[in-house]
């Protein structure tokens, strides 16, 4: 049991009713999970409003309610606190409950558009295979240590970061990596959070369901760079236009990486191919076994980081070169036909031209490629027609299809991607709804040497229709059918 006001620290209170010298035994935002003598703290949501549940967790046992607007119905010998923001209060609170578990060890944070996943993933990996004890963070997976937890959200709520983080502490990890995305700032999920340094890999367009302009996209991004601490680093790609907008305001130590631009970091790819790329590092070449453009980029930050982080640069060099890729981040297989597929997470319309791009720089332009791509239902419908238009521009041929629809009909969503084809691409594309025929269909028109892409699903091993989701694994389907081809 902890005494409620010792985890008020740092919550912007405007008024109390009652005693806060009341024992608190978790901290609680779902009323359905509340037991004897929890703290419910109302969050107002994008489908819910918190505060309707209010008399519920009193009702299951809440002695404590931390709110933005007091209920109606004030119930005696229970503790009333109203805050500004109930999201940022839940921060605040968490961080305190756990005892301020990111001092404890050296948090890092990774944002932008694309590359967040591929980052701190391999930052994980990297940091491991050096023989420390590392957590993550990341839209695949927590890990802590060694044990692995499903993850639900790019960056998750506070309540489950700050009970991460403590578990971490708990079982002697030295550093953690972690997405943080632009609505978990918006959100305040990282408020509290002490972070040892920041990653900036590139911004593009995404969210734009979310956020109401790309400006308000961007400095939302931003904000996180600003609220770092004079102690930590920051380290942003100058190649990407908003790289220096980035860190104008951070009081942090402001590092730069870069591919094309002078910066603490440059990176220059010597060799690229299939298997893997050569690349010079700050005059030091390196064999890996990832490939692509954008691929080098986040190499590029993962060696930056590890060497603010304290690593020798040769060693890092050294764990670099064994690093594998991601999963659902440009994974591939060839079948015995020689028939390369390939699935990739790009669902925005910059990872897409990335990955393309990467392909088309790579083959001998004798083989096909023929992409299966969709775009997620409930979601910015602004880049549907960009991710057709991109597709049919950069493949041989194109399959439209199904992501994960949500709400909408798939067929609408098609229909919206379909209006970005230019007439010179027609005849290259074709329409197909369900998202294992369109696999399908791309392996029967595959011939030897061929380059399948699958893009948009990546790692998930899910198709969400109507709120249910349905067990698909992109990897898994186009294998069984190379298979199937190879009888």
């Amino acid at each position: 049991m902890i005494i409620l006001k010792n985890i008020l620290y740092k919550v912007a209170i405007e008024a109390v009713k009652g005693s806060t010298d009341v024992s608190v035994h978790a901290i609680q935002f779902d009323s359905r999970k509340i037991q004897a003598h929890d703290a419910f703290v109302a969050i107002v949501g994008t489908l819910s409003d918190g505060h309707n549940f209010i008399s519920k967790a009193i009702e299951l046992g809440a002695t404590s309610i931390i709110c933005e607007n007091f209920p109606e119905d004030i119930v005696s010998d229970i503790t009333y606190i109203k805050v500004k923001n109930t999201n940022e209060a839940l921060a605040f609170m968490a961080t305190n409950f756990y005892d301020n578990p990111s001092v404890k060890l050296k948090l890092v944070g990774i944002t932008g558009t694309n590359g967040k996943t591929t980052v701190a993933s391999l930052l994980y990996q990297l940091f491991t295979n050096a023989g420390y004890k590392v957590g993550l963070l990341s839209t695949v997976k927590i890990m802590v240590g060694t044990d692995e937890y499903k993850a639900t959200h790019t960056t998750p709520d506070s309540l489950t970061i700050n009970y991460f983080l403590n578990e971490m502490i708990t079982n002697g990890v030295e550093f953690c990596f972690m997405e943080v995305s632009s609505h978990g700032i918006h959100q305040k999920r990282i408020e509290g959070l002490h972070f040892a340094g920041g990653v900036f890999t590139n911004l593009s367009h995404d969210h734009l369901d979310y956020h109401p302009t790309f400006s308000d996209y961007r400095d939302v991004k931003k904000s996180f760079f600003d609220g770092l601490p004079k102690t930590a680093f920051v380290l942003t790609n100058i190649d990407d236009k908003n790289g220096l907008v980035m860190i104008q305001n951070s009081v942090a130590k402001k590092l730069t990486y870069a591919l094309k631009s002078y910066s603490d970091y440059k990176a220059q790819i010597l060799e690229n191919q299939l298997s893997g790329l050569l690349l010079k590092i700050n005059g030091n070449e390196v064999w890996v076994k990832l490939i692509g453009t954008f691929n080098a980029y986040n190499l590029v930050a993962i060696y930056g980081t590890a060497v603010e982080l304290g690593l020798e640069k040769l060693e890092v060099l050294r764990l670099l070169s064994n690093l594998e890729s991601v999963s659902g981040r440009f994974q591939f297989i060839v079948s015995n036909q020689k028939i390369t597929a390939i699935v990739d997470y790009a669902h925005t319309p910059d990872a897409l031209e990335n990955v393309l791009k990467t392909i088309n720089s790579i083959r001998t332009k004798n083989e096909q490629l023929i992409t299966v791509v969709g775009c997620g239902g409930d979601r910015d419908k602004a880049k549907r027609p960009i991710m057709a238009n991109i597709a049919s521009t950069l493949s041989d041929k194109v399959i439209i299809t199904s992501d994960n629809p949500r709400t909408e009909n798939p067929e609408t969503i098609i229909a919206e991607m379909e209006v970005g084809v230019e007439p010179q691409n027609f005849k290259k594309v074709v329409s197909i709804t369900d998202r294992k025929q369109a696999i399908k269909t791309a392996c029967q028109l595959a011939n030897p040497n061929d380059i399948i892409l699958i893009a948009g699903k990546g790692h998930e091993t899910y198709q969400e229709i109507n709120g249910i989701r349905h067990d698909f694994d992109d990897m898994k389907m186009v294998r069984e059918f190379l298979i199937q081809m190879n009888k």
